[in-house]
């Protein structure tokens, strides 16, 4: 069942990095992304229009590296423990 929510967990964005890597060059990798991650075709293709946006802000020196705590870019800063 897809979610139709717009908060992506970690481990939901790790899925999706690493699934763009998987169907780089495949015409359906969307739906493929989205059946993997649970979400609709819509959601994973607004968090890939965001990502790229987001990446070519940080090219082009408009917003900063994020200076993530210690664990946190690992996925372990929100976790219970």
């Amino acid at each position: 069942m897809a979610s139709s929510s717009n908060v992506w967990t970690w481990e939901q964005n790790k899925l999706f990095e690493n699934s763009l890597a998987t169907y780089n060059n495949d015409p359906d990798r969307f739906q493929k992304i989205a059946k993997i991650i649970g979400k609709t075709v819509d959601e994973v293709k607004v968090h890939y229009q965001n990502l790229v946006h987001d990446v070519n802000a940080i090219e082009a020196g408009k917003i900063p590296l994020p200076n993530y705590k210690t664990g946190e870019a690992q996925g372990q800063y929100n976790k219970k423990k």
